[in-house]
């Protein structure tokens, strides 16, 4: 028996404004939102073939953005790692910047083939390699 992972929950100041953010990253779109709870996800399929796709294994999980009246005040225990599909790195990191990203100093040494970022409201993420082709193959 085991379990999956279907959701992911940001508690953020401004979840509209969070959710914009990251399906314009990830490709996403809001699945479901109110004032308070905005829920993103991959926007190709219906709830009936989410759920059987969960049922036979893992899927992408879908976010949900809770809004919180404190902003975020320490660095994340928890963070994403997205990898650009049709972009090298260095495009990627440009357009994340474009979304309203900035770069975030965690204590890296300028060694990582990752840059780590931070989303509108501060919240770290990765920005691994490329996995468009060209940029990665498999030996």
């Amino acid at each position: 028996m085991t379990s999956r992972m279907t959701e992911i929950s940001i508690d953020c100041v401004d979840p509209a404004r969070l959710a914009t953010f990251w399906c314009a990253v990830l490709g996403y779109a809001v699945l479901d939102a109110t004032d308070d709870l905005v829920e993103i996800g991959p926007g190709d399929r219906t709830d009936a073939e989410l759920l059987e796709a969960a049922r036979r294994g893992p899927v992408g999980p879908t976010i949900f953005l809770a809004r919180v009246r404190e902003p975020k005040t320490v660095k994340n225990r928890l963070h994403f790692d997205v990898s650009p599909v049709d972009a090298t790195q260095v495009e990627e990191v440009a357009r994340l910047e474009s979304l309203g990203a900035g770069h975030a100093d965690i204590g890296q040494t300028g060694e990582e083939s990752w840059v780590v970022m931070a989303d509108p409201e501060g919240n770290e993420f990765c920005v691994l390699r490329s996995l468009a082709p060209g940029e990665f193959e498999l030996a």
